[in-house]
């Protein structure tokens, strides 16, 4: 019987295996595709080197550490923390302003959008109120906090399509306590925004930087020299026959001491028998699998909304673009003509990643708040990109050179209204199985930092169930 199996070899997964393995545990990671990394896939053709899922990360310490420690120390590449972000508003793309000064002066906020964002800032922001918390038990959404505190324009301009960027959600349906809970937790600390961060980081003293990792700066955005796939790839080299790619997990049993996990493979059925079982892939898999055991696990995890994004990826030559390429990218928010929900300039973000006379970019487009993207066909979404794109970027008599159009069907979970209290009842729920382990971006945190300190927290839980 084995200590653990790790089902998933997405990041999350990789990360339990990898400390695992540090510990020499007794342990199988399963994957039932033929790679590994989830939605981590970095492609190159004709000079081009692109992503088709994240496109940078934060190089965090547990980042950089599990980086280093699989030999890709060497091959970080960070963006230049100074290039400005833009938010497409009122037919022009403007800068979103990085500094109090620069805040002061731009025309994304009017005068009284910028004085009403102030003053909540401060702290003068209103109780909340109305029968829609009544319905939602007290919890607000991103909307309702955001415009609390600092006004509808920022909510509007800002914060919805930053939010688009992250989950592809929308913010009149995501709790602001499940998916920005450190900012939710500064009102309570402080009573405004700007006095709950000052005491936060009164309390919080800055750890002094690890001589040992790669030396980086707030703000910066890193990758790796050929892509982002580069870090799920090293941990994988490392596992040996630990790995067992192809293999679908088609049923769990439970045991007196442990599970048995039934699988199909290239080679037919296999089963295989664990003290502990880690199940790092997304909620509408787990949901179906963990239905024999417990009926709540799958009422909690299969009402999980995964809603559909495509990422495109094209190159225009130098003579296409109407400005200056210089910069991270471009938000989109609802009601500006622009179906498209943001688009990174790739080539830009990591220079050396596309031929010489060419820039290319990335976009994003569905999520929450468009999911018939997902239904569309992939020439119509590169068209709709492109389409978009003439409108901001590029002069409209240039075609571009399409990379790639990858659908994601299920691409990020939403942590609507009442997700907290759900998963914290569920958590417990589960305490009647010990050394099952729920490990996927749908608990807390969909960065990849939050992926791998979460890999890493559930190699603790395993070591603690065999005690």
């Amino acid at each position: 019987m084995l200590e653990s199996l790790i089902v998933g070899a997405g990041l999350s997964g990789l990360a339990t295996a990898h400390r695992l393995q540090q510990r020499d545990r007794h342990f199988l990671i399963t994957e039932q595709d033929d790679r590994v990394g989830g939605v981590m896939i970095s492609r190159q053709r004709d000079g081009f080197l692109w992503e088709e899922g994240p496109n940078s990360f934060q190089p965090n310490p547990i980042l950089l550490k599990l980086a280093v420690e699989v030999g890709l120390g060497d091959d970080l590449v960070l963006a230049d923390r100074r290039l400005p972000r833009f938010v497409y508003w009122g037919g022009r793309l403007l800068p979103v302003p990085m500094s109090p000064g620069a805040a002061v002066r731009s025309p994304l906020l009017s005068f009284g959008g910028k004085l009403r964002a102030l003053l909540g800032a401060l702290g003068f922001v209103p109780p909340k109120m109305g029968a829609n918390l009544t319905e939602q038990e007290g919890e607000e959404t991103i909307w309702q906090f955001i415009h609390r505190h600092l006004g509808s324009e920022v909510a509007e301009r800002l914060i919805a399509p930053f939010v688009s960027g992250v989950y592809a959600g929308d913010v009149h349906g995501l709790s602001m306590a499940a998916a920005f809970r450190r900012i939710y937790e500064l009102e309570a600390k402080g009573g405004g925004l700007v006095a709950g961060a000052i005491a936060t980081r009164r309390q919080n003293q800055p750890t002094p930087p690890d001589p040992t990792l790669p030396q980086t700066k707030p703000g910066e955005l890193g990758s790796f020299r050929e892509g982002m796939e580069m870090l799920p790839k090293a941990i994988a080299s490392r596992l040996g026959d630990r790995l067992r790619c192809q293999w679908t997990l088609t049923g769990i049993e439970r045991l007196p001491n442990g599970y048995r996990a039934q699988f199909h493979t290239p080679t037919g059925p296999e089963t295989v028998e664990t003290r502990s079982l880690v199940l790092a892939i997304p909620a509408h898999r787990v949901a179906p699998l963990l239905a024999p055991l417990t009926g709540t696990a799958q009422e909690v995890l299969g009402a999980i909304p995964y809603p559909p994004v495509a990422c495109v990826v094209m190159a225009y030559p130098d003579q296409a673009w109407r400005r200056p390429l210089q910069g991270f990218g471009n938000l989109n928010p609802r009601h500006q003509g622009i179906r498209t929900l943001g688009t990174i300039w790739s080539s830009t973000l990591f220079p050396g990643r596309c031929p010489q006379g060419w820039r290319m970019i990335s976009s994003f487009i569905g999520g929450a708040t468009d999911p018939a993207v997902g239904a569309m066909d992939q020439g119509a979404i590169a068209q709709q990109v492109h389409q978009d794109l003439s409108k901001m970027l590029v002069k409209p008599e240039f075609e571009p050179e399409v990379l790639a159009v990858r659908v994601w069907p299920k691409a990020i979970p939403q942590y609507t209204l009442g997700h907290g209290d759900r998963l914290h009842h569920l958590t417990t729920h589960l305490q009647q199985f010990p050394g099952l382990i729920l490990c996927s971006n749908y608990t807390d945190g969909v960065a990849l930092g939050d992926c791998i300190r979460r890999g890493l927290a559930a190699a603790d839980q395993v070591e603690e169930s065999q005690k």
